[in-house]
């Protein structure tokens, strides 16, 4: 059997791996929100994606903990606490970590969630694995799922100092001990390692090649928005390419969106109004802001965006139900997109407030508040459909001083990673790296985009 040379292989595998992850979309934001860049599982269920048969994860799949480091980067005695941290491997087309058998290892990256998300939403790994020989090796990020420090949720995010742990750097290091620890207990010491991500596990794919590239030989950064940060591209273009999506499946339903901002606030205004519109959308407690609604509705359009992929292309639905219902009536019409969207209920939980937030939306929030500062917001204009509502940062920082005592870092990100004349930095230090983009994905905006870039 002919062997590959290792670059020959690196550019295959990377060349192939780029096409089917062209086909699929990884998982919306805005200003003063901590909305969430990755693979998660979606509120709609039009969005509910194929579940994986139970035996055949089992059986391909086998969970394993490592002894993780708490802090790579000082060496006080409380820095050598450890945890748990949880890795999934698949062997099942495994060809070896042979000199002669050079079969890789693909590495997904965790992100802001459950590992197993990853296992039930990305194919693509699974599906090339027979081909390339691959081992398979989805490592957890640190304080999401189960792999939280100080033995539970509660004792890691009791504080700020408890919660410094978490940071994008932190979590790097630590998938490097794992991707070591993998290669050592499976005589793979000769494999080429891909580290393959989405969204936020795209830009820790991107920066992971940058870090540690005696690690990783090549990285596959899908929807990795590095861009957005310290004003490196424009944080209104996420809404402009959500407002593009909606244009392009319906004029008539962007136009329908553009006018409902005003009608709400017109209907608030009344006498018992935010009783009405609390009635008109079926809120499951009574509105207290027209805020709430609008936050919601904000939401709602930026996620079936998100996910605007086949068979059920959620933007389409929404402008199907808007552009179907009585004409007379804007608010009903959005209402219609809602229940379109959502499915029916007997109320929608509408209130940005009306239940405290899971713990991976609070460790997500940290970073954000910390040193993933996405200054996303909408700028306004005549290419959008949503009212001016630029970032403030001023605002965003006293959210994250009231609600975690600390200043975010808006500098931090192109600091350490780089940013600012990053196609300069990718030439001269960086190779192997492959971004992709769907354009009609609205983080696209703070993606690569250019060849070669």
């Amino acid at each position: 059997m002919k062997t590959l040379s290792q670059p020959t292989l690196i550019l295959s595998l990377l060349s192939l791996l780029l096409l089917l992850f062209l086909l699929a979309q990884f998982p919306p934001p805005a200003q003063a929100k901590f909305s969430r860049l990755g693979v998660h599982r979606p509120r709609s269920p039009t969005q509910a994606r194929r579940q994986p048969d139970d035996d055949d994860v089992e059986s391909d799949f086998v969970t394993f903990y490592y002894n993780q480091t708490l802090d790579h980067f000082n060496y006080r005695p409380e820095s050598y606490t450890t945890f748990r941290q949880r890795y999934i491997v698949n062997v099942k087309h495994w060809g070896g970590g042979g000199a002669t058998t050079n079969a890789p290892i693909l590495v997904y990256f965790g992100l802001e969630g459950r590992i197993e998300h990853a296992l039930e939403n990305i194919g693509f790994l699974t599906e090339n694995a027979p081909h390339f020989k691959a081992l398979l090796l989805y490592i957890e990020h640190r304080y999401y799922g189960e792999s939280v420090p100080f033995g539970s949720w509660e004792k890691a995010s009791r504080n700020a100092a408890s919660l410094g742990y978490l940071t994008s750097a932190q979590a790097m290091a630590d998938y490097a001990a794992v991707i070591l620890h993998v290669k050592r207990t499976h005589s793979a010491g000769n494999s080429p390692v891909i580290v393959v991500g989405g969204s936020y596990g795209g830009m820790l794919a991107s920066w992971f090649r940058l870090k540690y590239p005696h690690i990783a030989l090549g990285a596959l950064a899908s929807s990795a928005p590095i861009l957005y940060f310290d004003g490196v591209k424009p944080g209104g273009g996420y809404y402009s390419i959500v407002s593009k999506d909606f244009k392009e499946a319906s004029e008539s339903c962007y136009k329908t969106i553009r006018k409902s901002w005003v009608e709400i606030e017109r209907v608030a205004s009344k006498r018992n109004g935010l009783s009405i519109l609390s009635k008109k959308f079926k809120t499951c407690s009574r509105l207290r802001r027209t805020f709430d609604l609008k936050d919601y509705l904000d939401s709602l359009y930026s996620e079936a965006a998100q996910y605007d992929e086949p068979p059920d292309y959620p933007v389409g639905i929404v402008c199907s139900a808007i552009d179907g219902a009585p004409n007379d009536d804007v608010l009903g019409q959005i209402f219609a997109g809602v229940v379109a969207y959502m499915g029916d209920s007997s109320c929608y939980d509408v209130a940005s407030d009306s239940a405290p937030p899971a713990p991976s939306a609070s460790a997500w929030s940290w970073q954000m508040c910390s040193e993933l500062v996405f200054p996303i917001g909408h700028d306004g204009g005549d290419d959008t459909m949503f009212p001016p509502a630029p970032f403030d940062l001023k605002s965003f920082t006293k959210i994250c001083r009231s609600r975690f005592g600390i200043v975010p870092q808006p500098h931090w990100v192109t600091t350490f990673y780089g940013g600012h004349d990053l196609k300069l930095a990718l030439h001269r230090f960086a190779s192997n790296i492959i971004f992709s983009n769907g354009l009609r994905d609205p983080y696209s905006s703070g993606g690569i985009n250019e060849f070669n870039a």
